[in-house]
């Protein structure tokens, strides 16, 4: 089995390139730049939904899935300052170059973590790797690569199920709920500024995890759908997550698996 990694991330508004763009005096409190940010994207595009050069990473959370084992983790505040998470990102496809599965990650996080990793000297040469590395297996690169939209080393899942056509797009929550799994849980995503002034990062992290293996899961019914996992296998994936969920013993978890019932639908 090859190496996948699902991941997702989460963000803030970055309050302090907001007080450099706009010029503003240091004795407004973050919340208040951020409102003012959120003001002026409403007045020019009717959403306070900051540019992504904007967006701070707070929380990076992650499914591995090899041969060997099933991990979920993430790289988050306070253990890591902004750049270090998103090294330690990058790292991992450095190390084992594997097959990036995401919801929008082609729409949203990849372009946010390409955007932030300059601003902090981020380094990622495996994954901007287009056949002219130095890698043994560079040559591959060069017609399948984590770049190019058709390409399958980052598979967007969001993306490749509406065919590339935004307005067949649908969300991750609906799609997993109706496949019988559970769903976001507590928080959502337009609730994570105000709890991140609120301190609280745990739950930050904690939706982040829950997100991200409903995405792993939806990819396991994808998996299916195109010929490359039988029904059998699905459901023993199935269970080896369960198991491995169980194990971890946080209260999300519990949360996660007692909104997950045992056998859903094929």
């Amino acid at each position: 089995m090859a190496a996948s990694l699902v991941f997702d991330i989460e963000t803030i508004p970055d309050v302090r390139g907001i007080r450099v763009l706009n010029g503003l005096p240091d004795d407004l409190s973050d919340e208040e730049v951020a409102e003012l940010a959120f003001q002026q994207r409403r007045a020019t595009n009717g959403t306070d939904f900051l540019p992504l050069h904007l967006q701070r990473v707070v929380t990076i959370s992650c499914v591995f899935r090899d041969a060997h084992q099933f991990r979920v983790f993430s790289l988050s505040e306070p253990e890591c300052t902004e750049g270090q998470l998103i090294q330690r990102f990058f790292d991992g496809v450095e190390k084992f170059t594997p097959q990036l599965i995401s919801w929008n990650g082609g729409g949203f996080d990849l372009p946010v973590l390409h955007y932030r990793g300059m601003m902090h000297g981020v380094t990622a040469p495996r994954y901007w790797d287009l056949g002219d590395g130095d890698y043994l297996d560079s040559r591959d690169f060069k017609w399948n690569n984590y770049i190019s939209r058709y390409h399958n080393r980052h598979l967007d899942l969001m993306d490749q199920l509406a065919l590339y056509q935004p307005r067949a797009s649908a969300p991750l929550d609906d799609l997993a709920k109706l496949m019988g799994f559970p769903g976001k849980l507590g928080m959502d995503g337009s609730a994570v500024w105000k709890g991140y002034c609120e301190g609280r990062i745990g739950e930050i992290r904690d939706y982040c995890e829950t997100d991200v293996v409903n995405t792993y899961l939806v990819f396991l019914r994808f998996q299916v759908m195109r010929g490359a996992m039988s029904r059998d296998e699905f459901v023993a994936e199935l269970a080896f997550v369960r198991e491995n969920l169980a194990k971890l013993g946080a209260a999300h978890w519990q949360r996660f698996l007692d909104a997950w019932p045992e056998n859903p639908a094929l």
